[in-house]
């Protein structure tokens, strides 16, 4: 797969908080990294809000997040983008699929998914391997609610075989999505676009040539790479970073204390100090120590970033600040 930071010149990243809390360490640790991998070679940065999941939505946030990232010192390009704005746009991807029966509507539920397991699936992303029992069933979203009174998401229909491409802290990876997840969703039941096709459709729109993300979402890069070639778009390059997480390995969240960006900036924290220690935590620097991010940039390279997760210390943490 050819990279295009080869074939444009131009290295283009991205930074897409999600307005479904506030930001943390962990965030801001991979939204550091992002930064600096883009703008040590020169790069341009854009900035998207991935407001989709309703439900989840908390008001403030999104703002909250912009202002959490300016104060640590990440910059971006151009205007925000949010994707709630973008409909039309990911509609049209979907479109394409359905009209190239590549996506078939799906009326299952998760419990009715689980019982038809004949045996535990060893998933990749711990979920359930959906096992087709849609596929061919309904030739529209029309049949299968006038069916089962259900509205229908809509799922990408997977072919067997391995997806293998480079990631930049993990070498090179072979995954079968086929085997591992089965037909995924690509639309949800409520008309809303599934993650997995929304990015594909902002990375690609905005010409992002290097996806720098947490390690917990590497079993979405094969589905999206999985997308990017049924729509006829290049793929990034790819990279994916470990998570700080708790003492007992699970993310970063509340329970292991109070690790809000907004909170720390209340508390006067300085940031050039939360800056060093994220650095630090990620490999890059032998001490914590503040300083702004532009003095990470000179000889910044992701080969130097640790590849295993970190485990968050809040009394050690408070010390250093």
């Amino acid at each position: 797969m050819t990279d295009r930071c080869e074939s444009r010149g131009v290295v283009v990243g991205r930074l897409a908080p999600s307005p479904t809390g506030a930001l943390h360490l962990g965030n801001a640790r991979t939204f550091l990294l992002g930064w600096l991998s883009v703008r040590a070679r020169g790069g341009l940065l854009t900035c998207r809000i991935e407001d989709l999941d309703g439900p989840r939505i908390k008001q403030g946030a999104a703002d909250q997040a912009l202002e959490d990232l300016a104060w640590l010192g990440l910059d971006w390009d151009g205007e925000v983008t949010c994707q709630s704005a973008r409909l039309s746009r990911y509609q049209a991807a979907l479109d394409h699929l359905v009209q190239r029966e590549l996506a078939y509507p799906c009326v299952c539920t998760r419990s009715e998914i689980e019982r038809a397991q004949s045996a535990p699936q060893d998933v990749l992303d711990h979920g359930t391997r959906y096992p087709g029992t849609c596929d061919g069933k309904f030739d529209s979203a029309e049949a299968a609610k006038s069916a089962t009174g259900r509205d229908p998401a809509w799922r990408f229909r997977v072919q067997p075989g391995e997806i293998v491409f480079d990631d930049s802290l993990h070498g090179s990876l072979h995954i079968d999505v086929a085997a591992d997840a089965g037909d995924f969703v690509v639309a949800k039941k409520d008309g809303q676009p599934a993650y997995q096709l929304a990015v594909v459709i902002d990375d690609a729109d905005f010409e992002v040539t290097e996806v720098l993300r947490g390690d917990d979402l590497l079993s979405s890069t094969p589905r999206q790479i999985l997308l990017y070639r049924a729509l006829g778009l290049q793929a990034p390059a790819w990279a994916h970073v470990p998570l700080i997480v708790g003492p007992d390995g699970r993310r970063l969240a509340k329970r292991h204390g109070d690790t809000r960006l907004a909170s720390l900036r209340d508390e006067g924290v300085d940031p050039q100090a939360i800056v060093g220690y994220l650095a630090w935590t990620a490999g890059l620097l032998d001490a914590p120590r503040a300083l702004p991010v532009a003095a990470l940039l000179d000889g910044f390279d992701l080969s130097r970033v640790v590849t295993e997760q970190t485990v968050f210390d809040s009394d050690e943490f408070l010390r250093m600040m």
